[in-house]
């Protein structure tokens, strides 16, 4: 399958979608986690009342971040092209899906995608894990192999493989991944172009 046959794509978003704005450093720094631990899995393993403290605290910092949301090189476009195909869309995110929400208004695109189209870290496991990939999948009643999986970030792509749908490494000039990527753009310009989209 080509990519401009496929009606089916789900965004990753901080970083994919939008400019990246999150200093990950800083965000551990502030909750004391490691820097070489993932946030939600060190989140995930506190006693439930502290790891709530902390949750509290991310979703406020990533409320912020949010609300001051730009979008990536081509981004917009990219997705309005895909919706004014009538594509299905969908967001797979490590953030908060009203978050999510908040994002996608900021940066001008949330009328193209469903409500419940939008998954956050509460809806499925975080990825690298498949789930909200298969969740979406059966919601929208096709084949993972129908879908593709765009992101900017190893753990995007690893879902994308381990669902069955095929991936999409944008926002990066090298592919360090090059086992888990079935294509690569420097940015979502260069992905339009790939659609073989009208410019």
């Amino acid at each position: 399958m080509s990519l401009n046959q496929v009606r089916h794509w789900v965004f990753d978003m901080d970083g994919t979608l939008t400019v990246a704005a999150h200093d990950f450093p800083a965000i551990k720094r502030a909750l004391d986690i490691p820097q070489e631990d993932d946030i939600l899995g060190h989140l995930a393993a506190l006693p439930t009342d502290v790891a709530a403290a902390k949750h509290a605290w991310l979703l406020e910092h990533e409320r912020a971040l949010a609300i001051e949301s730009k979008p990536a090189t081509g981004a917009v476009e990219l997705v309005r092209e895909l919706a004014g195909r009538g594509y299905r869309l969908g967001i797979l995110t490590r953030n908060a899906r009203e978050l999510a929400h908040v994002t996608l208004k900021a940066i001008g695109i949330a009328d193209c995608f469903a409500v419940d189209d939008v998954l956050g870290r509460d809806e499925a496991a975080p990825k690298p894990d498949p789930g909200g990939l298969l969740k979406l999948a059966s919601a929208w009643n096709v084949q993972p192999s129908d879908m593709v999986m765009v992101g900017d970030y190893q753990f995007d792509l690893a879902c994308g493989r381990a669902a069955g749908a095929r991936t999409v490494l944008v926002n990066l000039p090298e592919n360090p991944w090059p086992e888990l990527t079935d294509w690569h753009a420097a940015d979502c310009v260069a992905l339009k172009k790939m659609i073989g989209a009208k410019s």
